[in-house]
């Protein structure tokens, strides 16, 4: 998969709406959490992810989103594989350690082994894909990240870990 152009600068010259108002309304938006992993030169590499998305089914497609600024870029530019996890609703503090710039994120408490292709995976979360990325595409100041699904495992403990408003919450069935 290759880009042809850069996704942000698509459609006709309206001016953009101010950045306040369009983080304020995603920060409405209830998205499931999830981890995104890979091996870095230096070692393991994650963020806490809201922008995972299943892409298609035949082949298996995953993607999600990840600033160009942040420190895991530099890994995932090039990784050939990644991991991503769906954590349960007893993850609140593993979801915060990933999202906090400069967090030992894989040191005590994270618990982690390396999986299928040298993946770290973490230990305890709801689910986890493996997958080799088919594709990186321009989208401002991110890059959209696409892989197909090698491995993975549904079976974990817990409920989904929701981000809403700012904070990390639970479901209530």
């Amino acid at each position: 998969m290759t880009a042809t152009h850069d996704l942000a600068s698509a459609g006709p010259d309206a001016p953009d709406i101010d950045p306040d108002v369009f983080r304020s309304v995603f920060r409405r938006h209830a998205a499931g959490v999830a981890v995104v992993t890979a091996q870095g030169v230096h070692g393991p590499v994650g963020f806490t992810a809201t922008s995972l998305v299943s892409v298609a089914v035949e082949p298996p497609l995953f993607s999600f989103g990840i600033s160009v600024g942040s420190s895991c870029w530099p890994a995932l530019s090039t990784a050939e594989h990644v991991g991503v996890h769906v954590l349960g609703d007893h993850q609140r503090e593993l979801a915060a350690v990933f999202a906090r710039s400069g967090a030992d994120r894989f040191g005590p408490p994270t618990g982690w082994s390396s999986g299928p292709h040298g993946v770290p995976l973490l230990d305890g979360v709801a689910a986890w894909l493996v997958g080799r990325v088919v594709g990186r595409v321009p989208a401002g100041d991110h890059r959209i990240v696409v892989a197909r699904a090698v491995a993975g495992d549904p079976h974990g403990p817990g409920g989904p870990l929701v981000h809403h408003q700012g904070g990390y919450h639970r479901l209530f069935h």
